[in-house]
């Protein structure tokens, strides 16, 4: 594990600068190539003193025998060509969200990179942050109890985006959050998306999505490009234990309340048809939680998975099952919010 990996990174659009600032700085990782199809651009974003070779061209990276792996942060509807390209020259894969652009595609990036032996990985960022770690802790150790709902909002002003809506856009980040903190055997069944095109450009610029759990619980996600406000704000409620998690509030990221709200049957067998409702009222727990940026696990998981010969945390496969929730969420929001059903979806 001692040895670095070459790494070139392919897309210096808004994300691409985070990946090459992460891959210059961390252990193990020998960032070698910067590619964007404006090679001025890619020429900037690495700096004149750079020794990173710069090109506007992917077959120069993928020709180079010393690149293991690549990082791709181009628009959706180019991934799956990129990575199969890159797949099929023998190297790892690390892209950005969404996998793809389509279930169809995504199954056929998963498929190469099994049949290649390599890693593909989804880099679903909010995933490898402290806090959403130790609400997986929690969740799947039973700390929170059954869990009953997960409520998420994320919404700011802008960006508006030309090529997705803005449930391609912002939820597949509370999706793979969901995706990622479920205990094993509680999945999502269906989900159904409402939403709406004030600006008239053609596409759902503020929407929600609701998605029953198996196990009677609801998954919300509300995203919306139109607020005046920026929120960060997810809610998770548990039998015994509620947490909220607020990405905006730096000192206090995590509260833990020891609160809920439970039925208990009238013992008196002449009231055998009452039920009692029992409110349970406890301490606040703020963990405390270091303060790391995400992306270096990202790009710490990458390295693992590859000399560990392991899936990462976040592989196709969890790409793909968000995926199948954004068409399913498509056909629904064209349906006017009909639920579509998700039986192997997540």
């Amino acid at each position: 594990m001692a040895h670095e990996l070459g790494i070139a990174v392919v897309g210096v659009g808004y994300w691409g600068p985070n990946l090459i600032r992460n891959f210059s700085l961390a252990e193990g990782w020998d960032l070698r190539w910067v590619c964007d199809l404006d090679g001025d651009r890619a020429a900037r974003a690495v700096g004149k003193r750079s020794t990173v070779e710069v090109t506007s061209s992917i077959d120069d990276v993928l020709d180079d025998l010393d690149v293991d792996a690549v990082a791709i942060a181009t628009p959706a509807h180019t991934h799956a060509e990129l990575a199969i390209r890159a797949l099929d020259a023998g190297k790892h894969v690390l892209i950005e969200k969404p996998l793809a652009a389509s279930v169809a595609e995504g199954e056929k990036m998963v498929s190469v990179a099994e049949d290649r032996g390599l890693v593909l990985m989804c880099d679903h960022t909010y995933c490898f942050t402290p806090a959403v770690r130790e609400i997986r802790r929690a969740v799947q150790s039973g700390e929170v109890g059954d869990l009953q709902y997960f409520d998420s909002v994320r919404v700011n002003l802008g960006l508006v985006q030309s090529d997705v809506d803005v449930f391609w856009d912002l939820a597949p980040h509370d999706l793979s959050i969901l995706d990622f903190i479920l205990p094993p055997g509680v999945l999502p069944t269906g989900v159904a998306a409402y939403g709406a095109d004030p600006l008239g450009v053609g596409q759902a610029c503020l929407g929600y999505l609701s998605l029953p759990l198996c196990n009677g619980g609801m998954a919300h996600a509300h995203v919306n490009w139109l607020s005046p406000t920026k929120i960060r704000t997810t809610i998770i409620g548990g039998s015994e234990r509620m947490i909220v998690w607020d990405d905006l509030h730096p000192t206090q990221r995590l509260s833990v309340y020891d609160k809920g709200i439970s039925l208990t049957a009238d013992l008196d067998p002449k009231r055998q048809r009452d039920t009692l409702v029992s409110y349970r009222i406890g301490d606040m727990v703020a963990p405390a939680l270091p303060e790391q940026e995400a992306l270096r696990g990202v790009v710490g998981e990458f390295r693992a998975s590859i000399v560990e010969h392991r899936r990462p945390a976040t592989d196709g496969q969890a790409g793909l099952r968000i995926l199948r929730i954004l068409e399913a969420a498509t056909r629904s929001f064209r349906g006017q919010g009909v639920l579509e059903q998700l039986e192997e979806a997540m």
